[in-house]
């Protein structure tokens, strides 16, 4: 049984879902999230809570798909009623971001800049080294920080380059410090 999918989504106050045809309708403080349905998927609303249920509960698939639409009706609850946020820092000499309009126009080591523009919903902003992706929408946001951070991925050596905040990214040392290791030994 899946025990993500049996779960049950309280509404918070100011956020109402309702089920229209084979989508569901998450309306909140922030903003409106639609989400279509899987035809083996229904979703019941009552009493300031969301139950997601399958056909048959057995079926592995099934299992699959029960846990995956109550993971995301729970995203669209908590993007609506709070949104979501993502980080990211870049490190390098002469590396820089800025906000032209919606655009964050990266200068990251290249012959020229790279212009990422973001998905409707997603807002960008920039303060020194530090770009903050928010949006109401998980997979939105999440998706804009990673096409932001596979632009300039952080390299092991000087560790240049654009990684998440709290992200650990291993050192490596040069091959000087492999020369010194093979002279010494």
């Amino acid at each position: 049984m899946s025990r993500i999918g049996k779960k049950i989504r309280v509404l918070p106050a100011g956020v109402t879902a309702e089920v229209s045809g084979n989508t569901l309708i998450v309306k909140g403080p922030k903003g409106e999230l639609r989400q279509v349905l899987h035809p083996r998927v229904s979703i019941a609303v009552g009493n300031g809570a969301l139950t997601v249920k399958v056909v048959k509960e057995n079926d592995k698939k099934e299992r699959a798909l029960w846990g995956t639409f109550s993971s995301l009706a729970e995203n669209m609850i908590n993007g609506v009623s709070g949104g979501f946020q993502k980080q990211l820092e870049i490190g390098g000499v002469g590396y820089k971001a800025t906000v032209k309009g919606d655009d964050l126009i990266l200068e990251v080591g290249f012959s020229h800049s790279v212009i990422i523009k973001p998905l409707p919903g997603v807002k960008i902003s920039v303060e020194k080294n530090i770009i903050t992706v928010n949006g109401i929408d998980k997979q939105a946001v999440g998706e804009i920080a990673a096409r932001i951070r596979a632009t300039k991925p952080v390299e092991p050596y000087k560790g240049k380059g654009i990684k998440y905040i709290g992200e650990v990214v291993r050192r490596k040392a040069g091959k000087t410090a492999a020369k010194a290791g093979a002279a010494a030994a």
